[in-house]
C-alpha cells in the first residue's frame, strides 16, 4: 500500500490517468449491470430466433443492412430508433434482440427500448462481427 502512495506522489500524470480508467471502468460495468438488457451469443441468439421468435432489429445503416443482414432482421438504424419506437410495438411483449456493427451501439439501443416499456430486449454480443465470425449466414439484399 505504501507503494501506492509513493507511485501516486512521484507519478501524478500516470496516477491520475489510472484512477480515471479505473473511474470510467467502474462506470461501464454498472451500467451495463442496471441496463436490464442479456448479452446473448450468436448461438443463444439463434435459439431464441428459432424458438422464440425473437424479432432482430440490425442497427446498422442501409447501406451495410443490405450487404448481408441476419435473415428476418428489420432495419431501424441507430440515429432513428429513438423516432421509430412505434414500429416495434407489436413485438413490446416478446423478445428483441438488438444487432449492431460490433455490439457498441446494441447495449444503448436495448436501454431506450426498455425505457419505452419494452420488456424482453438482448443485444448480440459482439454484433454483427461475432455473428459472421462463428460463420453464420447473412441474407443480403
Amino acid at each position: 500500500m505504501q507503494q501506492l502512495f509513493e507511485f501516486f506522489s512521484n507519478h501524478p500524470f500516470l496516477g491520475s490517468a489510472w484512477l480515471a480508467f479505473a473511474l470510467l471502468l467502474l462506470i461501464s460495468i454498472i451500467k451495463t449491470m442496471t441496463s436490464g438488457s442479456q448479452a446473448l451469443t450468436p448461438l443463444t441468439a439463434t435459439q431464441m430466433i428459432n424458438k422464440q421468435d425473437a424479432q432482430v432489429v440490425d442497427l446498422r445503416s442501409v447501406a451495410d443492412f443490405n450487404k448481408g443482414h441476419i435473415h428476418g432482421a428489420i432495419n431501424i438504424p441507430f440515429t432513428k430508433l429513438k423516432d421509430s419506437t412505434k414500429d416495434l410495438e407489436k413485438n413490446k411483449q416478446g423478445p428483441i434482440i438488438m444487432v449492431c456493427a460490433t455490439g457498441m451501439q446494441s447495449g444503448s439501443a436495448a436501454i431506450l427500448l426498455r425505457k419505452h416499456g419494452f420488456q424482453q430486449v438482448h443485444k448480440l454480443k459482439g454484433g454483427i462481427q461475432s455473428w459472421t465470425g462463428d460463420n453464420l449466414p447473412l441474407t443480403k439484399g
